[in-house]
């Protein structure tokens, strides 16, 4: 007679169903639609409590606009956004008025690409970092200005730059000032926007090993949305590549450096710097330009790019299954042998 176990199956944090986004192109004198851009096509992904998951892909592929429909800065057409709150129940985000949404913002905040253009430049930093306190009716002056102070040594800054004002400090620092901001009110959820592509290579180090010492020490959890590989690389403990709107391979960094399922995974990795000049291996290089979101092709959105496309790929659209234990969109996954980051001579972390 076997003994039966519950196991308790934890919910994640943050979890995307099938996320649509479109945005009309509107021509002429009466301004009509034509059409419409298909910026986020049926996105899907969950974050697990504590996990830092990133989103990577070229320019235009939907990262930003993605997790501006989570934060709702824009509201989604389709999909739901589900969060779990402190009373472990789970809330679709994307179903809340503005009014509904605003006791969940103080769990869910978010650095910004430009810590520059994100600051208000007549602020000092003192008011900058407390707004969120301040907004959310948490403590008086004193204790506000007791939270700064703390806040301002987590991040590597001086208390004493608080009566200062965002110009008078250096883009890395402008950044630590945003971080601080963003962990004024104690969030779960931190999404990160590209937080370090206007950085020096030094900063950006720095920068990223800060919100991982933040992250050990608080719990956090992060959505980070980078281009750069060798960040994703760093940070992350699962990434999502996005191709034109779609999911087209979710793995650890790992699996997705060493042994690539999907084609364009592959060719992103070829974008990294090669790490011994006289040892170039197997490197990807993709023809054409990435498809138009308004008018995407047939099928796989990446066959006319694919050197290893069929005539299957350009009439049905590959769904997401798992292959080799991770998630996959490509009918011939479990087929091709890639070119990995060591096959291809480059530095992957």
């Amino acid at each position: 007679m076997t003994e039966e176990t519950n196991v308790e199956i934890k919910k994640p944090l943050l979890e995307v169903k099938n996320l649509k986004k479109s945005f009309p192109i509107k021509r002429g004198f009466l301004q009509r639609t034509v059409g419409h851009v298909r910026a986020v096509d049926d996105v899907s992904f969950s974050i697990a409590d504590g996990e830092t998951l990133s989103l990577v892909g070229e320019s235009g592929c939907g990262k930003t606009t993605t997790v501006r429909a989570i934060m709702r800065a824009i509201n989604p057409d389709e999909g739901q956004v589900l969060f779990r709150t402190d009373d472990d129940e789970t809330v679709d985000l994307a179903e809340l008025s503005l009014s509904q949404i605003r006791p969940f913002r103080r769990n869910i905040q978010m650095i910004f690409q430009d810590p520059f253009s994100s600051l208000n430049p007549r602020m000092t930093i003192f008011q900058l970092i407390s707004e969120p306190l301040l907004v959310n009716g948490i403590g008086n002056k004193q204790e506000r200005e007791d939270r700064v102070t703390e806040l301002l040594r987590q991040v590597g800054l001086r208390p004493e730059y608080m009566a200062r004002f965002p110009h008078a400090f250096s883009g890395g620092q402008r950044q630590r000032i945003g971080i601080a901001r963003a962990l004024a009110i104690n969030p779960r959820l931190i999404v990160a926007d590209e937080p370090v592509s206007g950085l020096d290579v030094s900063v950006q180090a720095q920068v990223i090993n800060l919100m991982m010492d933040l992250q050990d020490e608080f719990g956090l959890t992060y959505l980070f949305v980078s281009h750069d590989l060798s960040v994703v690389n760093q940070i992350s403990d699962r990434v999502v590549v996005m191709y034109v709107g779609r999911v087209v391979e979710v793995g650890t960094p790992q699996e997705l450096f060493h042994n690539p399922k999907h084609p364009y995974t592959s060719a992103l990795i070829s974008a990294l710097p090669i790490t011994d000049p006289k040892n170039r291996g197997e490197r990807p290089v993709l023809e054409g330009e990435i498809a138009n979101p308004a008018n995407p092709p047939s099928g796989c959105y990446f066959h006319p790019r694919c050197p290893f496309a069929i005539d299957k790929c350009k009439v049905e659209a590959p769904p997401i299954q798992e292959v080799s234990g991770r998630l996959v969109a490509c009918h011939r996954a479990d087929e091709l042998e890639l070119a990995s980051a060591s096959k291809q001579g480059v530095a992957a972390g």
